[in-house]
């Protein structure tokens, strides 16, 4: 049986650090066909918080679609070298974060992360940046 391998797009976003934040991940094939678009407003969390929401949704959707193999595209160089083992993990508040994100990946047969600039990332940024101007704000 052949693997299914999926493309997952993520990214996270808080309007202010911290500030509403949200999380968002577009899945797809690697021939490109979008098979889901998933966000989630997360409250109150600063950048790299909503950047790990993100890619515990992305990799919870993927595993909803029946992949083995993930390919993991987003455009935080923080989450992804903390994840591949290069950078520590020195904030408190992302330690349980990345603690899930590595366990999630393990049921994975096969993962990859790499990091691409924003404009690459695009459908991701725009429902972020969606749900977030969708979001209550918060009074002054």
């Amino acid at each position: 049986m052949n693997a299914t391998r999926l493309i997952v797009h993520v990214d996270g976003g808080a309007r202010g650090n911290p500030g509403p934040a949200a999380g968002a991940c577009v899945i797809s094939t690697p021939e490109g066909e979008v098979l889901a678009e998933r966000v989630e407003l997360l409250g109150t969390a600063t950048n790299n918080v909503a950047e790990y929401q993100a890619l515990l949704l992305g990799l919870r959707t993927a595993r909803e679609l029946g992949a083995s193999e993930v390919e993991v595209v987003g455009d935080s160089e923080l989450i992804a070298r903390q994840v591949t083992g290069a950078y520590k993990v020195k904030h408190e508040a992302l330690r349980p974060l990345h603690g899930a994100a590595l366990q999630a990946l393990g049921e994975f047969e096969r993962w990859s992360i790499r990091t691409v600039p924003r404009a690459r990332n695009a459908n991701a940024d725009a429902l972020v940046n969606a749900a977030l101007d969708g979001a209550p704000r918060a009074p002054a």
